[in-house]
């Protein structure tokens, strides 16, 4: 698996966060708790496929333990069933400890449920914006 891109198990890639515009974007954007991460979603305007980015602060250990989290979380993201993600969104995933505890499937487990709780938000924010009336100033 590569740094740039992470192997999808659908045949598509996965491809990465880089700038922190984007990450500040995504913090601002749709949240869902799991035991071992949190997981922040928003949407872009370009469908070019969906985007990951990983925060693993300090606060969760050294260089080593940060290290091992984030390629337990990477390996998790491209075991996760390719039908969660969506085109137009990036992802950011921060870290919690029990992410270096818990094991392989049960990551899994929570990046998808964490995935399935923003798609539902998501959905339900969509379709509160489409039910508001649309504000047109009157003079």
């Amino acid at each position: 698996m590569s740094d740039a891109n992470s192997s999808r198990p659908g045949g598509g890639t996965l491809k990465r966060l880089r700038r922190r515009l984007d990450f500040v974007r995504a913090a601002k954007g749709v949240r869902a708790h799991a035991e071992s991460l949190i997981l922040q979603a928003a949407a872009r305007q370009d469908a070019t496929g969906p985007r990951l980015g990983f925060t693993i602060t300090r606060k969760l250990g050294g260089a080593v333990i940060r290290n091992r989290i984030r390629r337990r979380l990477k390996a998790a993201a491209a075991k996760a069933q390719p039908i969660e993600w969506e085109g137009d969104t990036d992802y950011v995933v921060v870290a919690r400890l029990e992410a270096l505890r818990r094991s392989l499937p049960a990551l899994i487990d929570d990046l998808q449920a964490a995935l399935r709780r923003v798609r539902r938000e998501r959905m339900k924010r969509r379709d509160a914006e489409a039910r508001r009336p649309d504000r047109t100033d009157k003079d």
